[in-house]
């Protein structure tokens, strides 16, 4: 099973970003796998233009007023839609470096443990609007390929 990868952001309010897979526990893997496996759009790979202004491979890197994290798995072959993983799903800060092990191990990156078939919000104060990116956070888990379906909501 392959997800259908939207890349329709622009449009918003919400943007599916499909089911995250995560083949090897231990091993974080971006929300945004999906939708830019290479990572050009992250914040930390745009290079500065001649104004000091980053740029990336888009106009601009996404940003999310919210995110929605569903620890559910596609039920395969055998049946059809989603079925809850199999054992926790871990929401991470995504750290490429630091003294820490930056996954499930690491308490300092953790943001959210969800229990099998939960379903979390992960939002801004309304009258904030405050946004981040979506490259920010990473998905462990417990077993091997389970994983969460995510979505992104812009204002």
């Amino acid at each position: 099973m392959s997800n259908t990868v939207l890349q329709d952001r622009k449009s918003g309010p919400d943007w599916p970003l499909g089911f995250v897979d995560v083949a090897t526990p231990g091993t974080p893997v971006r929300l945004t796998v999906n939708v830019d496996p290479s990572n050009v759009n992250a914040p930390e790979t745009g290079q500065s233009n001649q104004y000091g202004a980053v740029v990336t491979g888009d106009e601009y890197t996404p940003r999310f007023q919210q995110l929605m994290v569903q620890a559910m798995k596609p039920a395969g072959e055998v049946s059809h839609g989603m079925v809850p993983t199999t054992g926790n799903v871990y929401l991470l800060r995504y750290a490429s470096a630091g003294a820490g092990s930056g996954n499930r191990d690491d308490p300092g990156v953790m943001v959210k443990i969800l229990l099998p078939g939960e379903t979390f919000f992960l939002a801004s104060a309304p009258l904030v609007k405050d946004v981040w990116s979506p490259y920010r956070y990473a998905l462990d888990v417990d077993n091997a390929n389970d994983g969460a379906l995510v979505t992104g909501l812009m204002f």
